[in-house]
This record gives structure tokens, C-alpha cells and sequence, in this order.
């Protein structure tokens, strides 16, 4: 058997780096394997989520980048925090646990989260960057927060630290 040249490889022998909706598919499939229902479920309703978003964004054949993906998941992860809440303030411990449980399923799925110091910081130096003095300015410093943070830290959280840091 001849070798071929680098410039000639075979493409079905390139690993290209995976996308969010194939490690889904790919992990959907490990799932049933390995007969995690759970996170089967999850992850069922994860990959019907993301399908919407992609018909809503373009049309049956379109497909969602990887941050885009990654908002669904922190949509998702919301929906389910809310629940949580929902449940808890019901005295339902046991319907909140399962959204728990769901929760730390799609966590998997999102960046590492900032720690309470670095976002600190992050804030620093935004207020820094845009000058602001008073709370008015607050707009201003969430977007530049918005655009560094890229989805480690939810918004309720950084606006919180936005707000302590601009009444200090």
C-alpha cells in the first residue's frame, strides 16, 4: 500500500475540531449506550432547543455557531434556575432536586464560571475603561462587561457587582 503525500491525506482521516451540536449528538448517543435517562432527556430536549433556534434564526437547513449554541444552554440553564425557585417556594423539594440535577447536566455544556474575585476585577476595570462615576453610567460599564464576561457569569451577578462597586 502507497503512502500519500501530506498535501493529499485522506479527508476522513482529518480530526476536525467538533462542533456544540455534534458533542450533543455524540453525547445523546452515549447516553442511551450507557442508559443514563436522565441525562438522556436533558439532552433530548437541549438538541430540540437548539434545532428551534436554528429554524428561527434560518430556515429548516440552517445550523447555530458555537456561542449562539452556548446562549441556548445558558437560556436553558435559566429556565431551569427559575423552576428551582418556583419549586422550592411550592414546598415541592423533590420536583426542584430533579431541576437541580438537569442544571448540573447542562452546566457541563458552558465554560468554566468565573470566581466572585475575577469578576470583581472584571468590574474594575470596566468601570474603569468607561469612566463611570454613578449608577447613570451603569449601562455603559454592562456592556463592556457583557462583551468580556462572553457568558461566565450570568448577568443578575454582574450587575449586582456593577452596583456595589458604583455606590462604594
Amino acid at each position: 500500500m502507497t503512502q500519500l503525500p501530506d498535501s493529499q491525506t485522506n479527508p476522513s482521516q482529518l480530526k476536525l475540531p467538533m462542533t456544540f451540536q455534534a458533542r450533543i449528538d455524540q453525547d445523546i448517543k452515549a447516553a442511551m449506550m450507557a442508559r443514563e435517562a436522565a441525562k438522556l432527556g436533558v439532552l433530548r430536549m437541549l438538541k430540540t432547543s437548539l434545532m428551534n433556534a436554528a429554524i428561527e434564526k434560518g430556515g429548516a437547513g440552517s445550523s447555530l455557531d458555537d456561542s449562539e449554541a452556548l446562549a441556548i444552554v445558558r437560556k436553558e440553564v435559566k429556565k431551569r434556575q427559575d423552576s428551582v425557585e418556583a419549586f422550592d417556594k411550592g414546598g415541592r423539594p423533590e420536583m426542584a432536586a430533579a431541576e437541580k440535577a438537569e442544571i448540573d447536566i447542562l452546566n457541563s455544556y458552558l465554560p468554566q464560571q468565573l470566581s466572585a474575585e475575577e469578576v470583581a476585577n472584571l468590574v474594575k476595570s470596566a468601570i474603569t475603561e468607561s469612566g463611570a462615576t454613578s449608577r447613570k453610567d451603569m449601562g455603559a460599564v454592562m456592556k463592556i462587561l457583557n462583551e468580556k464576561a462572553a457568558g461566565r457569569v450570568d448577568g443578575r451577578t454582574l450587575s449586582q457587582e456593577v452596583q456595589k462597586q458604583l455606590s462604594a
